[in-house]
């Protein structure tokens, strides 16, 4: 395969990044006119699906191309397993030089330990990572010493430094890349954002989407906040690749690896079956060869990144990969389309206020079922906020038989035998505390600095 016809990767993704929340989308008031401008410059997937709406199961699935049962990162703080192949070892094989900046997660309960290098990192070369922070104005990250270099600024800007300066090393080596940047926000704390992207956003007089509850209008608008930085640190980067006249040869995308309830359905965080948790924006670049201004409505799930990744790279599939290569939608060009992609969540914590689930998302529809009984059925095209519950109205009848079916067929595809929180531990070997939590811990060394630092956080935030 020729060079040209091989692309650079450049993957972005968020944490906690809902698609609504993005301003091309025009559900929610948020300014984002770089990626504005990217969706109109490339293809923008309406239908794109969080399989495993938290953290670590869908890193390493959109890592690894497998469902969370078969990598098993069934739940957060897991290490993920060394005898898997991740996209970095398959392209690493193919000459590609490969990096990973930013929130890793997938390493074990020492939020803030250090990854040496070897096999923990995945195949991945290039490193500037934290397994896990969210104090975004005392963030840092460690190389391959045991000493977390500090970042004075807030955390996804010099993630982004890093990320420019591996463009800037690639161009001058002239071989293909496959990058990813991997910011934490918009995830919580909402309030550790650089002042002149929270001064976008007055809280008194945003509008409220329409499906939210009682929202606290604060974290609401520091939540679009760090969008808008986000979206501001991501113009950058694509600066940087037309400075480097790379941008022809590199196919950008941008995406989350789940989104945020944020008061919608009176509920918070991820985790849930609803839109704003499973559906994330998914947007390619690859000029020439990608349509610009495109959109996809077809279920596209995350899990499906790594085998079409690899396809557009001319690489091969790893045995036994469980996500489907579907470059055909990336490039606009006729195919077989997905009828549906799987949605589930293994392990329930005890202070939620429901079970483990599984589901599907259709080009229409989403579907969610417990153990013994249906939970949720919404008709996304008539009900776009999904404030219509269709599970047992008999005007849906056939359609929640169809998706009860379809979810069937993936329970069996997957050889998902519906485990309970404790067939889980012990069929993975981990611990869990008394909320059905798995441990985690940070390294008191690095606390201690970002204690100090968090002196001065005020102070930061309204010079970043």
């Amino acid at each position: 395969m020729s060079r040209s016809s091989r692309p650079n990767i450049l993957f972005v993704f968020a944490d906690q990044l809902r698609a609504s929340s993005l301003g091309h989308v025009g559900q929610e008031p948020v300014l984002t006119p770089h990626l504005d401008a990217f969706a109109q410059q490339g293809m923008r997937f309406t239908r794109a699906v969080s399989n495993a709406p938290i953290c670590s199961p869908m890193r390493a699935s959109i890592l690894t191309g497998l469902h969370p049962l078969s990598h098993g990162m069934v739940t957060n703080d897991l290490q993920l397993r060394q005898d898997v192949t991740s996209i970095a070892h398959v392209l690493g094989e193919q000459g590609y030089r490969t990096g990973y900046v930013g929130k890793w997660h997938l390493d074990g309960e020492d939020r803030a330990g250090f990854t040496p290098p070897g096999p923990r990192r995945q195949g991945f070369d290039f490193w500037a990572v934290a397994n896990c922070n969210h104090l975004y104005m005392e963030g840092y990250y460690y190389r391959d010493e045991p000493e977390p270099i500090f970042i004075d600024d807030y955390e996804p800007t010099g993630q982004t430094d890093v990320a420019i300066e591996f463009l800037q090393d690639s161009a001058e080596r002239g071989d293909p890349f496959c990058l990813f940047l991997s910011w934490a926000p918009p995830h919580c704390p909402y309030d550790q954002v650089p002042g002149r992207f929270r001064g976008l956003y007055d809280a008194e007089h945003l509008a409220v989407r329409k499906n939210a509850v009682s929202p606290d209008m604060e974290k609401v608008a520091g939540y679009y906040a760090h969008i808008s930085a986000l979206d501001w640190n991501f113009g950058r980067l694509l600066d940087a690749l037309d400075a480097l006249e790379m941008a022809d040869d590199t196919l950008v995308v941008f995406t989350s690896d789940h989104g945020d309830m944020l008061y919608s359905q009176n509920r918070g965080w991820k985790c849930k079956p609803w839109h704003e948790s499973v559906i994330v924006p998914f947007i390619a670049r690859w000029p020439g060869h990608v349509p610009a201004g495109a959109t996809e409505s077809a279920p596209f799930g995350l899990v499906d990144v790594m085998p079409t990744l690899l396809d557009l790279c001319g690489a091969p599939a790893p045995k036994g990969m469980e996500g489907v290569a579907l470059p055909h939608l990336l490039l606009g060009q006729p195919g077989p389309r997905p009828s549906s992609t799987p949605i589930h969540f293994h392990l329930s914590y005890k202070t939620f206020s429901f079970s483990e689930w599984r589901g599907v998302v259709t080009e229409r529809h989403t579907y969610a079922r417990f153990r013994d009984r249906a939970w949720c059925l919404y008709d996304d095209a008539a009900d776009p906020y999904q404030q219509r519950n269709l599970v047992g109205d008999a005007s849906a009848a056939e359609v929640e038989a169809a998706l009860e079916s379809e979810t069937a067929q993936w329970l069996e595809r997957l050889e998902d035998d519906f485990p309970t929180r404790d067939e889980l531990a012990r069929r993975y070997d981990f611990t869990m505390n008394e909320n059905g939590i798995t441990p985690y811990h940070f390294n008191e060394k690095v606390t201690q600095e970002q204690r100090r630092r968090a002196a001065t956080r005020v102070e930061r935030m309204a010079k970043a």
